[in-house]
């Protein structure tokens, strides 16, 4: 026994986190303490050529269609002048140079957090530097979980750490930024509408001289509804499905693009010199900046460079960009327009009619995959940004499935599908050509460029600390070139520009108003938590029975016993022989290791077997099936327990018990943290989570056992676990106060009423059986 209890001891000392140090260790601390190691992911190129290749099949879909209908979209009066198409390739040519090259290749993707990209990835990354998030339940523990990454600003750069200090503390900000990142979220939804439109009729238009318009639509829509009907089945070996052809699309357009140049007009590669850009606006005045909104439809797609960085690597995008795709779009345009100096005429239908006769339909049949292909990763990466919207509380509640065991990002959405299918076929019968679709869909693109360019530039301030000059040269040259972008798109907002600005204020309202009444929650429970001493009292009541099992009763809060236990022991007067306070939390990150998720408690004295827990998940976490996460609290509630009394075995035997009950304790409540007074041995602060537990009266009853009561407690929470476990779940009625403004009242008692009523609710989306349910309602008035 005594060498058993040496081995353990030991394996304390190895912990990263220094008891000594510490003077006292916190309960929730132990768990966070036992972080396992960053490990740096390192390729080899074998490695990285492999996911260049895959990426092929993911990211470039959108961007490499582009090139069906770009000159199409940008004459659309015909072309008034052949030196008009120079002056148009040389745009097409350094557009994709200076924004999916320079801008993205070369400078977001290194925005990313923990190889995540997205609007949602950019926002958790700066909510993990800058106290920026609207609820408020960050914790110190979180700064010890792997790939958290936390750098604080130098302190040679006071620039960023007085920009950061300005952020934090003005909440118009903060409410901007949530503002900017659900905006950029709803222009994706757009975006997954309108790219399977746009691409898809586009790649059928190949057929439209010889069966007409209305053939087009019919089998453009007939394509789109098997389209959407096989995404139940997931997207799991896509990469490698559809990277090859991706490449093959790439092989014909970079080819044909070749053979046009040579065969007709080689001169236009005179298009690099940028002259050729002044002369168009010169010649063509306004006329020429409303032909910037096809202009940009070129580098449509840039955005899934980033968005779908989290299944690649940067390195291995950055070859498949720069050796693939961006030489096969070069060598496409410029083809193109040599074809378009000869047959100006063609320009509504150029490339097709640019194709060689025997390489016609080989063409289209691949041009129709790749347009599949460009759907399916837009509509994929919609379902993983609006997961993490989700799970960030700034969506309602829908179904999630998880569609891969590889990749938890790789998720299907049903209501969502169908919205899309059902949005879809009606822009295609609505618009029936892509120049109109075009219209709305360059909107949607160019808004969610310049909402990632405003969030990289917050993190190039304040979280690399790059020169001033350096961020300001990159927000002016990209800023303007978006900027001027999106005032050309503008002018088609009568003609169908208006779609996705709509949907975008649509969905934007919608999200806020979730997010708002779902942070609005989380106060109301701060401001109503009960004490330790009040639920002491009401266990030991004498009309309170335990009745065998394990309880576990979820709230939201993190930093303290939920205002719903007392409502619950007063309708249901029995509480389970063990109870656990659970919170599921989601952490501005990616992913959350399983070692690291679970964070425990003591709360109150340890007979009455009562524990607060805190689950933390990322962002691209899977929540597992009652079943499995059962088990996996159960073991680490056990693990704890062992723990927490190694934990006071090795104090005593430091002594550190007599000091700690010498030292002057300086308890500060913000934020649910509890400042430390400062040692003369020790300036750290420790850290510790207020739950509302008197600290007397807990740690008085944390004195060892000794194994054999460990064994004991242990083999009891292992005994209720057989008996089972119950949730016990709040159904919280949210209305709005009578004294609140009458916004407010409509916001919460019409509008959210609305869609907590119509979207999945809480039981049907943690997917527990009723059996084992039991809920009581309470009234939240925010």
């Amino acid at each position: 026994m005594e060498m058993e209890t040496t081995k353990e001891e030991n394996k304390l000392k190895e912990r990263k986190v220094s008891w000594a140090k510490l003077r006292r260790v916190d309960s929730l601390n132990l768990e966070a303490g036992r972080v396992s190691e960053t490990q740096t992911s390192t390729f080899t190129w074998k490695v990285t050529l492999s996911l260049a290749f895959q990426s092929l099949g993911i990211v470039y879909g959108d961007i490499g269609t582009s090139p069906l209908y770009v000159y199409a979209s940008t004459f659309t009066k015909g072309i008034q002048n052949i030196d008009d198409i120079l002056g148009v390739l040389s745009l097409i040519i350094y557009t994709i140079i200076l924004v999916p090259m320079l801008k993205y290749v070369f400078i977001v993707l290194w925005a990313n957090d923990n190889g995540n990209g997205g609007a949602f990835a950019l926002y958790s990354l700066i909510c993990r530097h800058l106290k920026v998030g609207l609820i408020p339940n960050q914790q110190p523990e979180d700064r010890e979980l792997s790939n958290y990454r936390l750098e604080e600003p130098s302190s040679q750069l006071k620039r960023a750490e007085k920009i950061k200090n300005k952020v934090e503390n003005s909440k118009p900000v903060r409410i901007l930024l949530v503002l900017i990142t659900i905006a950029g979220t709803s222009m994706v939804i757009g975006d997954g509408v309108l790219t399977p439109s746009i691409s898809v009729l586009s790649a059928v238009s190949g057929i439209s001289e010889s069966m007409g318009q209305g053939a087009v639509v019919g089998i453009t829509i007939g394509i789109l509804v098997g389209l959407f009907s096989v995404q139940r089945f997931g997207t799991d070996k896509v990469g490698f499905s559809f990277a090859p052809i991706v490449l093959i699309w790439f092989s014909f357009i970079g080819g044909i693009g070749l053979y046009n140049l040579f065969k007709y007009d080689v001169g236009v590669l005179r298009a690099f010199n940028p002259k050729y850009i002044f002369d168009y606006f010169k010649r063509n005045g306004k006329q020429g900046w409303i032909s910037l909104g096809g202009v940009f439809l070129c580098i449509t797609g840039s955005e899934a460079m980033f968005a779908d960085l989290g299944h690649f690597s940067v390195r291995a995008v950055q070859i498949s960009f720069t050796c693939v795709t961006f030489p096969a779009l070069l060598a496409a345009y410029t083809g193109q327009a040599a074809y378009l100096r000869k047959f100006p005429e063609n320009v509504s239908n150029t490339f097709y009619d640019s194709i060689p006769d025997p390489l016609y339909w080989p063409t289209f049949v691949v041009a129709i995959g790749a347009a599949i292909i460009a759907s399916q990763a837009m509509i994929s990466g919609a379902f993983s940004i609006l997961s993490q919207a989700l799970n960030l509380g700034c969506f309602p509640r829908v179904k999630v499935v998880h569609t891969s065991v590889k990749h938890s990002g790789q998720v299907y959405i049903p209501e969502i599908n169908y919205m899309f299918m059902i949005a879809c076929i009606i822009i295609c019968a609505a618009f029936k050509t892509t120049e109109n679709i075009s219209h709305a869909y360059g909107i949607a693109v160019v808004s969610d460029m310049m909402i990632t360019t405003s969030l990289v530039t917050l993190i190039m301030l304040t979280i690399w600390k790059t020169s001033l000059w350096s961020v300001t040269l990159f927000l002016l040259i990209f800023g303007s070139i978006e900027a001027l972008y999106l005032s050309s798109q503008l002018t088609k907002f009568p003609q169908g520009g208006f779609l996705p600005i709509v949907s975008a204020i649509f969905f934007t309202i919608i999200m806020g108003i979730w997010h708002y009444v779902h942070k609005e929650r989380y106060n109301f429970e701060l401001e109503n938590k009960i004490s330790t001493e009040h639920v002491n009292e009401l266990i030991n009541g004498s009309n309170v029975n335990r009745v065998p099992g394990i309880g576990l009763l979820y709230s939201e809060l993190v930093q303290g016993i939920p205002p719903i236990f007392p409502h619950f022991i007063a309708n249901v007067p029995s509480i389970h022989s063990v109870v656990v306070f659970v919170s599921i939390k989601s952490i501005p990150l990616s992913r959350v290791a399983l070692e690291e998720r679970f964070l425990f408690r003591q709360v109150g004295p340890r007979e009455h077997r009562m524990f607060r827990c805190v689950v933390r998940y990322g962002y691209n976490d899977r929540i597992e099936e009652p079943e499995v996460f059962e088990n996996q609290l159960v073991q680490h509630l056990e693990e704890f327990i062992r723990h927490e009394d190694l934990i006071m075995i090795h104090e005593e035997a430091q002594g550190s018990t007599a000091q700690v009950g010498a030292l002057a304790w300086n308890e500060k409540e913000s934020d649910g943290e509890v400042m430390r007074g400062k040692s003369s041995s020790s300036h750290r602060i420790a850290p510790e989570l207020n739950l509302g537990i008197s600290r007397a009266s807990s740690d008085s009853t944390r004195a060892p056992q000794g194994h054999n009561a460990v064994d004991e407690e242990v083999k009891f929470v292992a005994k209720a676990r057989e008996k089972g476990v119950v949730y016990l779940l709040g159904e919280a009625d949210v209305v709005a106060k009578p004294n609140s403004s009458f916004i407010n009242k409509i916001v919460v008692n019409y509008i959210y009423r609305f869609l907590r009523h119509n979207f999945r609710q809480g039981v049907t989306h943690m997917a527990v059986s009723r059996k084992r349910l039991l809920k009581v309602g309470m009234t939240y008035e925010i």
